[in-house]
């Protein structure tokens, strides 16, 4: 149906959200733009098996993920957010000032209520764990209520999020379907332009990042959070796309699960050249921030002598960094020079 207008929208809108609704499968394409009126609009796009139409630039967009969000205010469109949520990081840098003026609605997934109290045109995730059940809404509820939603396209190609747990990849992601998104996104707002000079830095940074770089020799290993059970990168995710840029080896490349939980045991029996360390400033996991993870590790009797954590070769990182967003182009700069600075890059 055509979206509520008017001001009984808002109060339709808290209605609805208590109705329960499954959320979809189905297949897993890329996202597109396909045809559109002479002004650009509607907007159609194929989104992680959806059909999502945009009928007008969106001027009350909700991203409930960061790393949307980032790229939103990357875009240039502060003043069309009418809200953020989810964050795991400080803003990117660059962006507090545009931050500043946008409301953030929670640090954690908000409820479907707290994000239609806003009145949202426009919903995007960077996960379809997050608009689904169990997280802040399946993307039916709103689309129910004539909200179009949208989901990154780089956790829903090549990766199966079906069961518990982060998903599972089938194929190695690559920055492309971050670069995807950025596209997609700069589509839906009516501003492509900005969205191709976005892509076109980004790609200049990766460029820039791994000119001469030779890390063949190097193993990594990348730690998002948690020190009883912690959450490892598996061989296929954000942190794959940083190893395989520089040329070097994942410690877990044999496993593609995004984040498996790994005892300390097999991690020091693999011992890594060096650890990419999430420094994480929510706390909802043990070990969020480097300071405690690195505490840890050389505190810990089965990781104090690891060859990494005796040399301190460390490189720590946003969580941002760690997930497939454009922050993972940070990831790949900050890994570089780390490798280098260790003597483990040609």
């Amino acid at each position: 149906m055509p979206p509520i207008a008017g001001p009984a929208r808002s109060a339709a809108l808290l209605t609805a959200a208590l109705i329960l609704l499954t959320a979809c499968g189905g297949g897993k394409e890329t996202a597109t733009a396909e045809s559109a009126d002479a002004d650009g609009y509607p907007v159609t796009l194929k989104n992680c098996g959806r059909t999502v139409t945009v009928e007008a630039a969106p001027e009350r967009a909700v991203p409930v993920d960061q790393g949307s969000a980032e790229i939103l205010l990357s875009l240039g469109l502060a003043d069309r957010l009418a809200a953020t949520a989810t964050w795991t990081d400080p803003v990117l840098k660059g962006l507090e000032k545009a931050n500043e003026g946008v409301p953030r609605i929670s640090d954690n997934r908000p409820s479907s209520e707290k994000v239609l109290d806003q009145e949202p045109d426009f919903v995007s995730a960077s996960f379809e764990s997050t608009l689904a059940k169990g997280g802040v809404a399946p993307r039916e509820q709103f689309e129910e209520l004539g909200v179009p939603t949208y989901v990154s396209p780089a956790d829903c190609t090549a990766k199966d999020n079906s069961k518990d747990g982060d998903g599972v990849r089938t194929g190695a992601l690559t920055m492309d379907r971050v670069y995807a998104e950025v596209r997609d996104l700069a589509q839906v707002f009516g501003v492509p332009e900005r969205g191709e000079a976005l892509v076109a830095r980004l790609r200049a940074r990766v460029r820039k990042a791994t000119s001469g770089i030779d890390a063949s020799g190097a193993s990594l290993l990348y730690w998002f959070a948690n020190s009883e059970a912690p959450y490892l990168a598996g061989c296929c995710g954000a942190p794959g796309i940083i190893t395989r840029e520089l040329g070097a080896k994942n410690a877990f490349d044999d496993t593609h699960e995004e984040w498996p939980q790994i005892s300390w045991e097999t991690v020091a029996d693999r011992n890594p050249d060096v650890l990419v360390i999430g420094d994480l400033t929510r706390k909802s996991q043990t070990a969020e921030s480097a300071a405690k993870k690195i505490a840890f590790l050389e505190s810990d009797p089965v990781t104090k002598n690891m060859d990494a954590v005796r040399h301190k070769r460390y490189v720590l990182l946003s969580g941002q960094a760690m997930n497939p967003t454009i922050r993972t182009v940070e990831g790949v700069e900050r890994v570089a020079a780390g490798l280098r600075t260790f003597g483990l890059a040609g």
